[in-house]
């Protein structure tokens, strides 16, 4: 990016900052959230107190001299970040490594009974079994040949509302403005449909973001574009362990893949086609360790870049994915979004509901209207949403 000097990292040391409210307020209450979803018992919990303590209090402390995974955190950035105030580090990097911290409080990855118990389950199964997600797939039997294009391309945008950690956090703050009717900041659509032709025949890699509610409108997308031709093969990355409270794994597409076959009206024949699809490898599922890497994509690894480069458009999910494809950094927000993405192998369009501050590419005037209406409540509230292609 040579026109485009970097701004600044995200910390989350400024008091009042939306950063600094998630390592203060969001992960304690993620912590009391875990703690009570299972029988856990005496080590865990002192695990999880002593966590709660180091995360609001203390700082970065190493992970264990056994842990399978240290020699890849501190390829991360752990020996560089070891020894420091959580709030003092960048923010994309503190808070990946709070949910590494939470899973090995758990146990998830001892030799235990707890091996492999996503602490996050009883959130996505209730999520994913609630009555919203009975309408929101009942709405598919009203769909018309005309409107699935649009309709699929916004359900799958629109699901990031359903991120439960946002939820958890802002429960007990939102107001009504989250269910008023939202707004594009950024609308590329009809370029992401000119890399899709109907008569196409690539690849499409989609990285996902979160499971439930949103993983299933990113599958009936997927769906969509395989049995209309508009892509001969499709690629979803997940990640390869519970991440970010909702963020979606294997199991979760399993569940989701679930809940649309035992569906009502048209989602079971939306299910069959993702079936079909897995069996005989145009769709495939792909866990990368990357996936939960604390670090941009612009530092994605040579095998990983390899495959991507291959994709005819690789479309990122959500918010900790655009933070993750732009830099986790303060730009200014008119700043162009292809220059910011320069590095990432291939075209690659982003979907994405605003719920952090970071933000690329928008016209000046859409700034200053957003600006003028809501001060900077728009970066955050998950009331805006986005659809930005570097071809």
């Amino acid at each position: 990016m040579p026109d485009t000097p970097p701004a600044p990292l995200i910390l989350g040391n400024e008091p009042g900052s939306f950063p600094h409210s998630v390592l203060a307020e969001r992960h304690p209450a993620i912590i009391r959230q875990v703690r009570e979803a299972f029988p856990y018992g005496p080590a865990q919990h002192r695990a999880l107190d002593a966590l709660l303590a180091n995360c609001t209090e203390g700082v970065v402390e190493p992970l264990p001299a056994g842990a399978h995974d240290r020699a890849r955190w501190e390829s991360w950035g752990s020996a560089e970040y070891v020894g420091r105030p959580w709030y003092d580090i960048p923010w994309l990097w503190s808070e990946s490594y709070f949910y590494r911290q939470l899973l090995g409080a758990v146990g998830y990855f001892g030799t235990g009974p707890w091996q492999g118990i996503d602490p996050f389950r009883p959130f996505k199964l209730a999520e994913l079994d609630s009555q919203e997600t009975d309408e929101e797939l009942a709405a598919l039997d009203a769909l018309s040949a005309e409107d699935q294009d649009r309709a699929l391309l916004h359900g799958s945008l629109w699901g990031n509302r359903a991120d439960l950690g946002f939820r958890l956090s802002a429960a007990d703050t939102e107001t009504g403005a989250a269910d008023t009717a939202p707004g594009l900041v950024a609308d590329d659509s009809e370029t992401l449909w000119s890399l899709l032709p109907p008569s196409g025949a690539g690849t499409l890699c989609l990285i996902a973001d979160n499971a439930g509610r949103e993983l299933i409108p990113d599958l009936l997308l997927i769906a969509h574009l395989l049995e209309r031709g508009r892509v001969g093969r499709a690629v979803l990355h997940v990640k390869p362990y519970p991440y970010y409270v909702s963020d979606a794994t294997t199991a979760d597409v399993l569940d989701a893949l679930r809940r649309l076959t035992g569906a009502q009206g048209a989602a079971p024949e939306y299910g069959r086609i993702l079936w079909s699809a897995m069996t005989d490898g145009r769709l495939m599922v792909r866990a990368h360790p990357f996936s939960s890497a604390p670090l941009p994509f612009a530092d994605m690894p040579d095998d990983l870049r390899a495959e991507l480069a291959t994709a005819t458009v690789t479309i990122v999910k959500g918010d900790l994915n655009y933070r993750r494809l732009v830099g986790d950094r303060l730009w200014p927000p008119t700043t162009p979004f292809g220059e910011v993405t320069a590095r990432f192998p291939g075209p690659v369009a982003a979907l994405r509901t605003l719920k952090s501050d970071v933000i690329t590419g928008l016209d000046p005037g859409t700034e200053a209207a957003l600006v003028a209406a809501e001060g900077q409540r728009w970066r955050t509230g998950g009331t805006h949403a986005l659809i930005q292609v570097r071809e």
